[in-house]
């Protein structure tokens, strides 16, 4: 081959060469990507995302057993406000239908007394502590004021509890008292009740002298006459409805006495079990004797403290 066949050659090994060259894939040019925070939207759990957590423990409420309310005559004032013994008298002469007796253990002592069922949940506070319950609590200072029976106006309940019923003798009055007031709020005594002007006597007695359940013109069930909301051995307090509290109907208390050891036992028996029955007892019934020459008493309509020298309202034909 002669010098021009070499160079062809030549040339044509370079257009090759050139074009191979040129036909090469080359990358194509990406960006850098830049930082940055991206928020995501993260669906809440649904109920079978949430975990299955144990239960907590909480108090189980005790069963009551369903009771057949003993009707009660309807209350005529708050415990806060001034009562008026008014427009009652059909319903005071209305005996309740009578209701089955718990079967509580009663001790030995106390067996002469037995419980009656109570229509309301227990007191919200152990009654030795209740001053709606334990007139000791309040307390009371002496007040001059007239020591003999007071005429008021204004209606009357016929079924009111006839005090002459305690001992059976007119009233002789001794000394007059102001009872205090009790601050619900600090669970504290307050100031003096001042109206009316007397809300609790000391009433001529003898010593040893028997006590007795004064009547009404109404029973609450089983032929009883009151349920004991309180006792200990100087004091006691007779519910004229079968609530265990003071809010509705008569609550009179008797200071200043002996109470009898059967009843104290057998109403302490059944505070410890829990108050869902008390001891019961009927018009006319002894419930302790006087400890001296006097005893103390004062009375409450729906929770507001009464002037116990009211002739109409407590010593009728008196």
């Amino acid at each position: 081959m002669g010098a021009l066949g070499l160079v062809l050659v030549s040339f044509l090994d370079l257009a090759v060469k050139f074009f191979e060259v040129k036909n090469q894939a080359v990358p194509a040019e990406t960006e850098t990507p830049v930082s940055a925070k991206i928020a995501y939207y993260v669906p809440p759990p649904t109920a079978t995302d949430t975990p299955t957590l144990a239960p907590t423990s909480t108090r189980r409420p005790t069963s009551t057993p369903t009771r057949t309310r003993t009707p009660t005559r309807k209350p005529t004032a708050t415990a806060t406000g001034t009562p008026t013994l008014a427009a009652r008298a059909m319903q005071s002469a209305i005996t309740p239908t009578a209701t089955a007796l718990s079967t509580p253990t009663i001790p030995t002592v106390a067996a002469s007394y037995p419980w009656l069922e109570v229509i309301s949940p227990p007191s919200d506070r152990p009654a030795a502590r209740h001053a709606d319950l334990n007139l000791s609590l309040r307390a009371y200072l002496p007040v001059s004021a007239t020591l003999a029976l007071v005429d008021y106006t204004g209606e009357t309940d016929p079924g009111a509890p006839q005090l002459v019923g305690l001992f059976g003798d007119p009233p002789i009055f001794k000394a007059a008292f102001q009872v205090y007031n009790w601050d619900w709020n600090c669970d504290c005594r307050g100031t003096l009740l001042t109206d009316p002007q007397v809300t609790l006597v000391a009433l001529k007695s003898s010593p040893a002298k028997n006590l007795r359940v004064p009547a009404a013109g109404f029973e609450i069930g089983n032929g009883y006459q009151v349920l004991v909301a309180y006792a200990d051995p100087e004091r006691i307090a007779l519910k004229y409805t079968r609530e265990d509290n003071v809010a509705t109907g008569y609550t009179l208390h008797v200071e200043a006495i002996a109470v009898d050891r059967g009843l104290v036992a057998s109403y302490q028996q059944a505070d410890a079990a829990g108050r869902g029955a008390l001891p019961a007892l009927r018009a006319g019934q002894t419930f302790g004797v006087s400890k001296g020459d006097e005893i103390r008493i004062a009375i409450r309509d729906s929770g507001a403290f009464l002037d116990p020298r009211s002739r109409k309202d407590w010593w009728r034909g008196h």
